[in-house]
């Protein structure tokens, strides 16, 4: 999903609009799967922060989702955007769907996606959309963070002992391959920025990238893996059960 449609001095509204929703469901998918962490972390204080990041993702995606019903002007709703839409409409990078598997293949998808949200966010902080500037400008605050919490648990890991090493190595090598889709179109000007913090970290926690050139790609296309029909089935199910449910 490229960045122009943004930037530029007279947006198409439709391009915004699948802009918005593409960045919004990147954030509501990575709060799902982040949330299946609480209670089972492997200690209270990353239980916490976990749970922290979930929210951050998840206020995020709130905003992105009622900028993009404003934007829209068909009278739809956060609620209708994020419960309402099926597996082919989410617009989602299919890395952030990806299962959580062990704590350090959570932490790998989050070193990768985090990188990539501080390119992002930077970038979009001097949009000409200025609601769209104030929710970059925020998001790029947390996502900050985030990649410093991300980036210590992987050199932890990597660099720890030899279980943890192989377990962070497994994680960089099957995640890897879906680090491209990240960068496709305009995108690609994020790449090199990503690329350098997530070498020096790697290169920290001694992991190596991948030789396999494959690269996964479809999710900005409403084409996913069959993990994120089983997880919107899960995160939906109240708002399905339950037509025009309000809190």
């Amino acid at each position: 999903m490229s960045p122009s449609p943004l930037g530029a001095p007279t947006p198409d509204p439709g391009d915004r609009v699948t802009f918005l929703l593409a960045h919004a469901d990147d954030n509501m998918v990575l709060a799902q799967r982040l949330g299946e962490w609480i209670s089972k972390a492997p200690e209270l204080e990353e239980d916490i922060a976990l749970g922290n990041i979930a929210l951050d993702h998840l206020g995020v995606a709130r905003a992105l989702y009622t900028h993009a019903g404003e934007v829209e002007g068909l009278g739809r709703t956060e609620d209708d955007l994020a419960m309402r839409r099926s597996e082919r409409d989410f617009m989602s990078a299919l890395l952030v769907e990806q299962p959580n598997g062990d704590f350090a293949h959570t932490m790998v998808r989050a070193l990768f996606f985090d990188a990539y949200q501080v390119e992002l966010w930077a970038d979009l902080a001097d949009s000409v959309d200025p609601t769209l500037a104030g929710i970059a400008a925020r998001a790029l605050k947390e996502a900050r963070y985030h990649l410093r919490h991300s980036s210590a648990w992987v050199v932890r890991l990597g660099d720890g002992t030899g279980e943890s090493h192989r377990r962070a190595q497994d994680a960089v090598g099957a995640l890897w391959r879906y680090t491209a889709e990240l960068f496709e179109g305009d995108a690609d000007s994020y790449r090199s920025g990503w690329q350098k913090r997530i070498v020096e970290v790697l290169d920290e926690a001694d992991l190596i990238i991948p030789d396999d050139p494959y690269q996964r790609s479809g999710g900005r296309r409403g084409f996913h893996s069959e993990h994120l029909g089983h997880l919107l089935a899960e995160m939906q199910w109240m708002q399905r059960s339950y037509p025009g449910l309000e809190w």
